[in-house]
């Protein structure tokens, strides 16, 4: 919580103004931040100045490790993160790509699921991936990536947040995460939760032991309409202690995320918090 509260008083007091074209808004921005979170020791990185809505984020990630494409898939697994992205962005709306409402296109977990080959076929970066951890096996490249340059007008919205590269020491996991762009309010709320939970929950079910989470993030700004909520409320209000998560024991395998795990999974405790803020949301 320090760390991310740090972060937001960085950006005010050393941000630069930027004009940003996709949203037609100005951006305080710092370039390079980084933030380590403690997974092995269940210091679980949910912001108390505020109330966060963290089932969202894990049923977005979940999201993501199911290679879902379309909105009401995430609704389905417990968040609406898509579905201004993929009917209110008037050039995804304007697209030939896109079949339609709730459609998101070739994005994030679609992507590292169906990686393209140059030579034909796909790769599925994330089965790679936790075959070889299962195996206790680390090539020094067990990397998800959800960014493909050449598939960007195929889907609705470029990945954030998109490299996963998990390494193993000994029988300890450890998670280095890069985030291209983040909107500190809103998505780094969701994104810690979401680095977090995914050392966790692949740690699990590879039967390895979670270390930890460093998560480095290029570009964090504050949205010019979001700013005066962050200086003169957030940041004025005094943090709680840290919750403590507990994930299902009975999540084994991949298999079990790839069908019945449920946001109902990952139960909270000792989450105290602040009244929620309603930050505007950039499409």
């Amino acid at each position: 919580m320090k760390q991310y509260l740090d972060l937001c008083k960085r950006i005010i007091d050393e941000g630069v103004w930027v004009d940003n074209d996709r949203t037609g808004k100005r951006c305080l921005t710092l370039i390079n931040a980084d933030l380590t979170y403690n997974v092995d020791q269940g210091e679980f990185p949910l912001v108390t100045t505020r109330k966060s809505f963290y089932k969202s984020a894990i049923a977005e990630i979940l999201g993501y490790l199911r290679g879902y494409d379309n909105a009401a898939d995430f609704r389905n697994a417990g968040t609406t993160t898509w579905d201004a992205n993929s009917n209110q962005n008037q050039a995804w709306l304007n697209s030939p790509y896109r079949k339609g409402e709730d459609d998101c296109g070739f994005i994030y977990g679609k992507v590292a699921r169906n990686f393209p080959k140059p030579d034909g076929g796909t790769v599925d970066l994330v089965r790679k991936v936790i075959d070889d951890l299962h195996q206790g096996k680390d090539d020094r490249g067990e990397i998800i990536t959800f960014y493909h340059p050449g598939a960007f007008h195929l889907g609705c919205l470029r990945p954030c947040m998109y490299s996963h590269h998990f390494s193993i020491l000994g029988d300890t996991l450890y998670l280095n995460s890069t985030q291209r762009s983040c909107d500190v309010p809103l998505g780094l709320n969701f994104n810690m939760v979401q680095v977090y939970v995914l050392l966790a929950l692949v740690a699990q079910i590879t039967g390895l032991k979670p270390g930890k989470a460093y998560h480095k993030i290029v570009n964090a700004h504050i949205y010019e309409d979001q700013l005066e909520l962050m200086r003169d409320v957030q940041l004025k209000r005094e943090p709680f202690p840290s919750p403590k998560l507990t994930i299902n024991p009975n999540i084994k395998t991949f298999e079990d995320v790839e069908t019945w795990v449920t946001v109902n999974d990952f139960e909270l405790h000792g989450y105290q918090y602040h009244e929620a803020i309603k930050y505007p949301f950039s499409v």
